[in-house]
């Protein structure tokens, strides 16, 4: 991949930095990178960490590292689940950066109860990791009062391992439930018909992720 590509109207693209979530390496967001850099306009890299080893800090303090160490004018997030909350953490230890928005998809910002339920079976825990425990078992409410513009999509098609481990009884998709998606400052919050793994190859998400790093709003219909 070009090191410095450019958009079509000739200015530098815009940097932007996928961060998965739990139990995955980064290439499950392959889809949606490819999506986002169609037009040139963007150029996305994966930064990977391993999910259930270490601590918050440990991942937090490696994504600063990576953001730091490629050069954009623009430097923009995408992250998943997990990967969501590893960015939003980043992004309140740190204002150095350059300038750019953020967008977290189908992340457990108000803790999991899919989480919370799994952590009470035995090596539950473990198979969550401390990142991920901390954050989502052992939480308190999080609200956003950053600089950078944050965009939050969550998923409403049920399908996923949370609802049997979990009584999810409100919109969820299938891991996490709407409500606990919600950010109090976010500058947007969408809800897409997409299961929890399907924000990551749904072309609308991809499409209103682009058009949120690219305007600061989702795009709606009306």
């Amino acid at each position: 991949m070009n090191s410095n590509p450019s958009n079509p109207d000739g200015g530098a693209a815009a940097l932007v930095i996928l961060v998965h979530g739990l139990w995955q390496s980064g290439l499950e967001l392959f889809v949606m990178r490819r999506r986002l850099q169609a037009d040139g306009s963007l150029r996305a890299l994966f930064f990977s960490y391993p999910t259930i080893v270490g601590t918050m800090s440990n991942h937090v303090r490696r994504l600063i590292d990576c953001a730091r160490a490629h050069q954009a004018e623009r430097l923009h997030f995408v992250g998943h689940s997990l990967g969501g909350l590893v960015v939003l953490r980043a992004l309140e230890v740190t204002d150095d950066l350059p300038p750019g928005r953020a967008v977290l998809l189908g992340s457990p910002l108000q803790g999991s109860r899919t989480a919370q339920s799994l952590a009470k079976l035995p090596f539950g825990r473990a198979l969550l990791g401390g990142a991920l425990s901390a954050e989502c078992v052992d939480w308190s409410p999080r609200e956003w009062s950053g600089r950078r513009e944050v965009g939050v999509i969550a998923g409403s098609m049920g399908f996923g391992v949370g609802r049997l481990l979990a009584n999810l009884d409100e919109a969820h998709d299938g891991t996490v439930l709407v409500e606990e998606t919600r950010l109090p400052g976010a500058k947007d919050h969408l809800v897409v018909a997409a299961s929890h793994t399907g924000l990551l190859v749904s072309p609308k998400v991809a499409a209103q992720t682009r058009h949120f790093l690219e305007h600061g709003a989702f795009q709606r219909d009306d």
